[in-house]
């Protein structure tokens, strides 16, 4: 409880707690839509406040912890189940945060997961929604046309019209000809007029593309939010991970899920880092990479993980320890990060032949105080620029790993 002691809340988070005791103490088996409501808010937390951890969460974990306990594996992860209870209950009776000696936990599997909702790929969603409103207007546009169809009596006298108007149009032609010969005869010459040159317009040079400037700020570096980590169905050192990054709808690579916009990413962490340890987390991801697939599933980010660097002679045997980067706790996913002195706009997206992220990120270390940072010195093509830039977030904060110092960031 000292680390909850030792926290700040500002007036609204203060009022949102007391909104959660209430709820709390209105926890029931038979209250089925307030334990909906609960868990669907939880879709999109790591707390009751969001990431900050609060009385709020022990009050529930007090309330729900008996009803998880009672449930059976269908009213926890089924389609109709509470996922996001079971794992915020799971997630206070086993975090350091709130220092409570549960002497009998409830149980939960983490990989027993019976139903998870189908994703919903945002511009194929957007593609048909456009498709049936164009087969709406055509459909609206015909039956118009049935009702204002015209009769075989009006269609005649229009096409009798045409005929008419066409045989004056074919006299009046005749006439001028005839009128034209006589002129001529007459040594009259008809004027012709004179077309007009047009002046050809130079075309401009297009502007020169700006220079790249040669910078890690080419690497964007976002907060990202896991949602929910499974193991690779395909690959035993793989995991795949649904992560908000602060994607706009519609982007490409990316699915809807809980309403938060997500990308697939594949991570290499399996056997180095626990599937728990996984969920509901932040992390610092890499989100300019080509997308590659990996064993039939496409990755489109990449976490951001620290490991003892290897030695002159030594080989990488990918056997850890390895520990992810942790931005501030209240960060935002989709917040932008960089290293101090080296801030800047992003590629799109990274060209494998230019080798950006191979020439930036053997600069990618740990300091002695676990901080994230980006050492100049070792990057050749920086041309003897030195100095350690921390890896900040834009609200300020430093992104840590737990215990790892002088480590390779990668």
């Amino acid at each position: 409880m000292a680390y909850l002691d030792s926290q700040k809340y500002t007036p609204a988070e203060e009022t949102e707690i007391q909104s959660w005791l209430s709820k709390a103490s209105s926890v029931s088996p038979d209250n089925s839509s307030l334990l909906d409501e609960i868990n669907n808010t939880l879709a999109t937390r790591t707390t009751a406040l969001g990431t900050k951890p609060s009385k709020a969460d022990i009050a529930l974990y007090e309330s729900l912890a008996p009803l998880v306990k009672s449930w059976g594996p269908e009213q926890r992860t089924g389609e109709h189940g509470h996922p996001n209870i079971v794992r915020l209950v799971d997630f206070v009776q086993n975090s350091p945060f709130f220092g409570l000696d549960v002497k009998h936990k409830v149980e939960v599997d983490v990989e027993d997961i019976r139903y998870v909702k189908p994703v919903v790929d945002a511009k194929a969603e957007k593609e048909r929604l456009k498709k049936e409103k164009a087969a709406a207007a055509a459909a609206a546009a015909a039956a118009g046309g049935n009702a204002e169809q015209k009769t075989l009596v009006d269609r005649t006298k229009e096409a009798a019209q045409t005929v008419v108007e066409k045989a004056v149009e074919a006299k009046n032609t005749v006439v001028e000809a005839v009128t034209g010969d006589a002129a001529a005869a007459a040594g009259a010459k008809p004027q012709k007029q004179k077309k007009e040159k047009k002046e050809k317009k130079g075309r401009e040079p297009a502007p020169p593309p700006p220079p790249q400037v040669l910078s890690p700020c080419l690497i964007d570096l976002r907060v990202g939010h896991i949602l929910k980590a499974i193991k690779h169905p395909e690959a035993d050192s793989l995991y795949v991970s649904t992560i908000a990054m602060g994607d706009k709808p519609g982007t490409d690579d990316t699915t809807e899920v809980d309403g938060q916009i997500c990308r697939t990413v594949c991570s290499g962490l399996n056997g180095l880092v626990p599937l728990e340890e996984m969920q509901g987390r932040k992390v610092v991801v890499v989100c300019n990479l080509k997308p590659v697939k990996m064993r039939g599933i496409k990755s489109s980010a990449m976490v951001l993980a620290a490991s003892p660097k290897i030695k002159e002679g030594e080989v990488d045997d990918h056997k850890g320890p390895v520990e992810l980067v942790n931005p501030p706790a209240d960060a935002k996913a989709g917040e932008r990060v960089y290293f101090e002195g080296w801030a800047g706009e992003p590629e799109k997206v990274l060209n494998p032949k230019k080798k950006i992220w191979e020439t930036f990120q053997p600069g990618f270390t740990t300091t002695d105080d676990l901080e994230v940072a980006f050492d100049a010195g070792v990057v050749e093509a920086l041309e003897g620029k030195t100095g350690l830039g921390k890896l900040v977030t834009e609200s300020g904060g430093v992104c840590k790993v737990k215990s790892l110092t002088g480590a390779q960031v990668r």
